[in-house]
């Protein structure tokens, strides 16, 4: 079992920024990928970054050149930050640990954080 707790959430203005982060615990492994997804009210799940344990990171478009994750392997931890915020970007963000080359695969979620940009 993996647990993964996020915390950062909030209120933000337009072109603000945020920075949100991930811890994982229990049984994680020395390999895996961890990730950001998002969920906007009547709209579906969907990526926002993932980045794996060599570091390889996989930005949605929408976010490119606006958010960054990285992570500290130490801790376990995923950070996103989120700068040049837009309204489009309101969504509860949820942290994603994954390793799906295991038997059976792993896919774990944490509880979700709320993202508001508004002025």
């Amino acid at each position: 079992q993996v647990q993964l707790v996020e915390s950062g959430g909030g209120l933000v203005q337009p072109g603000g920024s945020l920075r949100l982060s991930c811890v994982a615990s229990g049984r994680v492994g020395r390999i895996y990928v961890m990730g950001w997804y998002r969920q906007a009210p009547g709209k579906q799940r969907e990526l926002v970054v993932t980045i794996t344990t060599d570091d390889r990171r996989d930005y949605a478009d929408s976010v490119k050149g606006r958010f960054t994750i990285s992570r500290d392997s130490s801790k376990n931890t995923v950070y996103l930050q989120m700068n040049s915020l837009k309204p489009q970007d309101t969504a509860v963000y949820y942290c994603n640990y994954k390793r799906p080359w295991s038997a059976p695969p792993l896919d774990y979620w944490g509880q979700g954080t709320q993202v508001t940009v508004s002025s």
